[in-house]
C-alpha cells in the first residue's frame, strides 16, 4: 500500500509524517535534498501550475523516488511531498492525500514552523497563499481524499494511518 500526502506548503505533510514515523510507520519526506531539488525552468505558461518560484520549481529527483517507490514492500509506505513532476508518479500510489487548511492557519503555520525556513518571508508566504487557488486545485483533481488539517494533529494522524490498512503486530 503507497500512500501519497501532497499539498501546498504548511498544511502539515512533513508534521504528520514526522508522527508516522514515531509511530513505526515507514514514512518519507520528499521535500528534503534526498528526494528533491531546485531545477530551472522556463517562464512558459506550464498546465501543471505556475513554479514555486520565477524561474525555478521544486522537482522530485526522479531516479531516487522511482528507486523508493520499487523497494515500498508489502507494509504501507508513506510519501509526503508536492512538486511539478509528481504527475508521472501518481499511478504508484494506492491512495493521494490531499493537505489543506484555511489562509490563516497556513500563514500562521509558515510564520512560526522551526522544521523548515521557506515560507518565512513575505514574498515566499504570499506564493504559498496564492497557491491556494492556482496549484491546490489542480492536486484537489487528482486526490482520492482530501483532510482538513486544521483538525487536531492526532486526528489527522488517525485517518491518514487507516488508509495503510491494518498494522501488522511487530
Amino acid at each position: 500500500m503507497r500512500v501519497l500526502l501532497t499539498g501546498i506548503s504548511g498544511t502539515g505533510k512533513s508534521t504528520v509524517t514526522a508522527h508516522l514515523r514515531r509511530r513505526g510507520l515507514r514514512a518519507v519526506d520528499l521535500d528534503g535534498p534526498h528526494y528533491s531539488h531546485w531545477v530551472e525552468v522556463s517562464d512558459e505558461p506550464d498546465p501543471t501550475g505556475p513554479p514555486v518560484e520565477p524561474g525555478r520549481d521544486w522537482m522530485w529527483r526522479e531516479e531516487r523516488v522511482e528507486q523508493l517507490l520499487d523497494e515500498a514492500g508489502e507494509e504501507p509506505l508513506f510519501v509526503s511531498g508536492t512538486a511539478a513532476n509528481m504527475g508521472r508518479f501518481l499511478p504508484r500510489f494506492d491512495h493521494v492525500v490531499l493537505f489543506s487548511a484555511p489562509p490563516d492557519v497556513i500563514a500562521e503555520r509558515l510564520a512560526t514552523r522551526t522544521n523548515n525556513p521557506y515560507g518565512k518571508r513575505p514574498d515566499e508566504s504570499a506564493r504559498v497563499l496564492d497557491q491556494i487557488t492556482t496549484v491546490e486545485p489542480l492536486l484537489r483533481r487528482v486526490a482520492t481524499l482530501e483532510i482538513d488539517t486544521s483538525a487536531p494533529l492526532e486526528r489527522v494522524v488517525e485517518i491518514v494511518t487507516a488508509l495503510g490498512g491494518p498494522l501488522r503486530p511487530g
